[in-house]
């Protein structure tokens, strides 16, 4: 079949598509992997505010009359990345197996079932706990996505723009975090739904009842999700190059630089999305006078913004160091969170700095923690690709161009099931930072101990990046 009969049709299959070929590329595959690029990220932008939503409404769930500790509230932030995790592992391998276009349309789609539920659930302070941390695993669902649409967009764009490609997906992609902080508070407060948002609840809020309708926040999304899908479904691609095995894809199980750059990311993503989920409680913990909601948002805007700009600057200077630098600069920004914290509530509290805490320098060191994890995010997944490409070219050295060309393809495939694994390993941070969280304020009596912990594995982050790719005679310079 001709190219041009095929890969000019939107919601089809592309059967020859050759992206590093400038002459295909300039004439219609830029067009092509464009059109899929700004439709992913709409999609991917949905499942992360369906991913994240518990950050927001789990803080208010005692106002509304939920009877949960504060273990158990962190509990109901944590659970939806350790079901995301679990899913990006599977959700790693599935676009060769399925295609890019549907499984975009149906995994977006899938959304819809922890939106209504959540939005049926906060009506009733009578929700069993077993009910709602149910619903906080299907939130995972939007965590998983994340896996199979940086897989799938991997596909559509030549090596020299994957980091900024990736970089803008899982970029505006991300804001689906901040959004979700930020429009939450705002819409709970009208009845924008009418006869289809349900009853309005009562809170006391600075001494004062006021109606809010705390389902808005997840039903919100309902009909975008479902426009969104339809969408993908009938205008996005499947790309017949990208078919592959679980078993072929499974050769990245065996090469160590896969597992390295899960460490890395767990370290960047597994930042944002733990420092996303666990803020506005942590806030609420230790500066109990402050409203989080009011400021949660902008951690994860900023994040979301700046993870193409690390995209972008590790495709002119290198993942390598760009990485490296940006693990010692979170280092020293827990040091700073650890610094302006209240001391006298943990038993590992930092031995300087102000006795009641400082919020403003406390949430500006968060602020440059969610800076930089947005540019580590950008330049780990730059990275990835590159490695399982050179990997593959090394094996043909020397060899014909049709050896090459094969080569090549292979590690296209590798490189987007090591991007989607890479993302399913990070995404455990996401549970483990809000986790830690808890089990530190509960076991000494403040977070110090889970950030003292956090900054130590910074450190070994940097070195393992300078020692693996950022030095002058790494094994793999990237």
């Amino acid at each position: 079949m001709r190219n041009d009969d095929v890969s000019v049709r939107r919601g089809s299959t592309l059967y020859i598509w050759t992206p590093e070929d400038k002459a295909f590329w300039e004439k219609e595959g830029e067009a092509i992997a464009k059109i899929n690029l700004w439709i992913s990220v709409p999609a991917l932008f949905l499942a992360f505010a369906i991913w994240q939503v518990w950050s927001v409404v789990a803080v208010s769930l005692p106002a509304l009359g939920f009877l949960y500790s504060t273990n158990q509230l962190f509990w109901l932030t944590a659970v939806p990345a350790l079901s995301g995790a679990t899913l990006r592992i599977f959700y790693s391998f599935i676009v060769p197996l399925v295609g890019g276009r549907r499984w975009t349309a149906i995994s977006t789609a899938s959304l819809l079932v922890p939106a209504v539920g959540i939005g049926i659930a906060v009506q009733d302070p009578h929700t069993p706990y077993s009910t709602m941390l149910i619903l906080a695993l299907l939130c995972g669902l939007g965590g998983g996505n994340f896996s199979s649409s940086m897989a799938n967009i991997s596909y559509f764009f030549p090596k020299d723009r994957k980091g900024s490609a990736l970089g803008v997906n899982a970029g505006l992609g991300n804001l689906g975090v901040s959004v979700v902080q930020f429009l939450s508070p705002i819409v709970v407060t009208v009845g924008l739904l009418g006869i289809f948002g349900g009853e309005p609840q009562t809170i006391v809020r600075n001494g004062a009842q006021i109606q809010v309708w705390t389902q808005n926040a997840a039903f919100i999304w309902v009909p975008w999700i479902a426009i969104v899908a339809v969408i993908a479904w009938f205008a996005m691609n499947d790309v017949a190059d990208a078919k592959a095995s679980f078993s072929e894809q499974s050769a990245i199980f065996r090469e160590p630089h896969n597992w390295i750059m899960c460490l890395l990311y767990l370290g960047t993503f597994g930042s944002f999305i733990g420092f996303a989920a666990g803020f506005p409680l942590l806030v609420k913990s230790q500066f109990p006078s402050i409203n989080p909601l009011a400021y949660a948002w902008l951690g994860p805007l900023v994040g979301a913004v700046v993870r193409p700009f690390g995209g972008w600057l590790a495709d002119k200077i290198g993942g390598g160091p760009v990485t490296m630098w940006n693990f010692l600069v979170m280092a020293i920004a827990v040091l700073g969170v650890l610094y302006f914290l209240p001391k006298g509530t943990g038993t590992l509290a930092f031995p300087i700095g102000p006795s009641q805490g400082s919020f403003t320098g406390f949430f500006l060191m968060f602020l440059v923690l969610f800076v930089t994890t947005g540019i580590g995010n950008g330049s780990t997944f730059r990275m990835i690709p590159v490695i399982f490409n050179e990997l593959s070219m090394r094996k043909v050295a020397g060899k014909d161009d049709a050896s090459r060309a094969e080569a090549q393809k292979e590690g296209t495939v590798l490189g987007a099931a090591a991007v989607g694994f890479a993302g399913a390993f990070g995404a455990y941070g996401g549970f483990f930072i809000p986790k830690s969280y808890g089990s530190s304020i509960e076991a000494t009596g403040g977070p110090e101990a889970a950030l003292w912990i956090f900054a130590v594995f910074y450190i070994v982050c940097v070195a393992i990046t300078w020692w693996c790719y950022a030095r002058r005679n790494a094994s793999m310079p990237c």
